[in-house]
């Protein structure tokens, strides 16, 4: 257990290292991000309400993809991203402006940002505890269509980058590199990773067991 729980919040904060990175870039809102803006726009209410509204439609859809009762833990995550969030943006970048840096540097944290999200994502949902509603999702499309995890994410995005445009959300160069290449980066990491994690998940539960942990 203590070996899942560290890999889960290592995962965790790796993934939102990435989402800082991105949004310091300033190169545009993430997919999720530009339609949560769209729709505060139109309907009024702050981003954060809708966020959090969406979260809970989104545990609802996901119940339904997978045919079984929804998620209710799901909300833990989302309360821990939120902190872990706050940590980069507020105390760690505090001090970050990338609005005035030259195009390239900001292309290469949006880049980089992206290359880090899919390493986090593909980390924290390795020890299989609850995910954030929005990235169960691409998982429940996955399993419920038969598709890759590449495939799944890249599906998500595309929707709701479709949507957040249609919505007239701020859909940017920020919003296309994660539609395009977040869900590649999820299954490259993914596949490397998950004989890594196991490997080391028998050695801990062989400690475990002999009461070294």
């Amino acid at each position: 257990m203590l070996y899942r729980s560290f890999v889960y919040l290592l995962g965790m904060f790796i993934n939102f290292f990435g989402v800082a990175l991105l949004i310091n870039a300033t190169l545009g809102a993430g997919f999720w991000t530009a339609f949560f803006i769209g729709v505060s726009d139109k309907l009024g209410f702050t981003v954060g309400f809708w966020y959090g509204a969406f979260q809970l439609i989104i545990i609802l859809i996901n119940a339904k993809l997978m045919k079984q009762l929804p998620e209710y833990r799901a909300v833990l995550p989302v309360f821990l991203e939120s902190l872990i969030l706050d940590f980069w943006l507020e105390i760690v970048f505090a001090n970050v402006d990338l609005s005035t840096a030259p195009f390239v540097l900001q292309v290469a944290a949006l880049l980089a940002g992206v290359a880090i999200i899919g390493l986090g994502v593909a980390i924290y949902i390795l020890p299989q505890f609850p995910r954030a509603p929005v990235d169960q999702l691409f998982l429940a499309v996955s399993a419920r269509f038969n598709m890759s995890i590449q495939a799944g994410q890249t599906t998500v995005a595309v929707i709701m980058t479709a949507l957040a445009l249609l919505i007239g959300g701020p859909v940017g160069i920020g919003t296309l590199a994660p539609m395009l290449f977040l869900g590649p980066v999820i299954q490259l990491c993914y596949t490397r990773a998950y004989p890594v994690y196991y490997k080391f998940h028998r050695k801990a539960a062989e400690l475990d067991q002999a009461g070294y942990i």
